[in-house]
């Protein structure tokens, strides 16, 4: 039987962390570490409960990718603190949360958990990538309903959506999206582009939300079809559907683009498997003990060692 992996959306769990923990969880010195000890405890649930026999922590190297922006300028335009013209804009993130990134990536590294990210792409295009070049099942934890577009049952592909914390973690297959959305996860880009994300900086088409997409793709199969519908006048869209449609255009023609997440990122070498043992126990005790990390951290490593007995 071929192991799990699990894919970590990592950014978008230690939001979830910094915001779901106390700030007054802190390191000897008073510097908040609620991010870094919520990531660990949702680590070592993930791994108690789901047993993957691989785990990536998948990175934002580049949070707005500039040929995403170059498509469509407004792409998380409202999330940029600072821009910076020869490089990536700096995303708004609270100030007590920035310098704990730092050490989640030490002690990720010091863990032996791959740690994955590649310049000029998102964490959603590395999970994608790794997603379509997986030979067993899949499980992508994140907060990200983006994400949605890889669930795919055939291959036994699903999204674990943390509802709280990581306790309560919704398991997306295509049953749950044809419920919730009408859609598969083929399908989920299209009704997601079509709707829009303002979370996102996605217009979408103005006058179709989330039903009346999820209505013409299931009419119409997919964006392409709608997009004939629109150019037919002898369809069975409404006159303003059409006209809708017909405006957006522009948008329609770039948006898969931005909306759809890479698959051929061109990846680093490294060993997805889960660590045992730590890769560095004296670099690992030093995070430890300069950040206050003890017990978060010696349940993770407890459950690495436990999931390898």
């Amino acid at each position: 039987m071929t192991s799990r992996l699990m894919l970590l959306d990592t950014a978008s769990l230690y939001f979830r962390a910094y915001f779901g923990v106390p700030e007054s969880v802190k390191a000897p010195d008073g510097t908040p570490v609620n991010a870094v000890r919520g990531l660990l405890d949702f680590i070592t649930r993930l791994v108690d409960d789901h047993a993957p026999g691989e785990l990536v922590a998948c990175m934002d190297a580049d949070w707005r990718p500039q040929w995403r922006v170059d498509l469509i300028p407004s792409y998380k335009a409202h999330r940029v603190a600072e821009e910076v013209p020869a490089g990536s804009d700096v995303e708004e993130v609270p100030d007590t949360l920035s310098p704990q990134v730092p050490v989640i990536e030490a002690v990720l590294d010091a863990l032996g958990v791959a740690r994955v990210g590649v310049a000029g792409y998102e964490a959603d295009d590395v999970i994608g990538t790794l997603t379509e070049r997986a030979q067993g099942p899949v499980d992508i934890v994140t907060g990200d309903r983006d994400l949605y577009q890889l669930v795919d049952d055939a291959r036994g592909v699903r999204v674990l959506y943390p509802v709280k914390g990581v306790g309560t973690l919704n398991v997306t297959d295509e049953a749950a999206l044809r419920e919730k959305y009408g859609v598969d996860g083929a399908g989920y880009a299209d009704l997601a582009l079509l709707r829009g994300d303002p979370s996102d900086g996605l217009p979408g088409v103005p006058g179709i939300g989330e039903k009346t997409a999820s209505k013409l793709l299931a009419q119409y199969g997919d964006l392409a079809g709608i997009q004939a519908a629109a150019a037919d006048p002898a369809s069975g869209l409404t006159p303003a559907q059409r006209k809708r449609l017909l405006e957006a255009t522009a948008y329609l023609a770039v948006a898969p683009k931005v909306v759809r997440v890479a698959r051929d990122v061109p990846l680093p070498r490294f060993d997805p498997a889960l660590p045992g043992e730590p890769a560095d126990p004296a670099a690992l005790e030093e995070l430890s003990s300069r950040w206050g990390l003890g017990s978060s951290l010696r349940r993770t490593v407890e459950a690495l060692a436990n999931a390898h007995v």
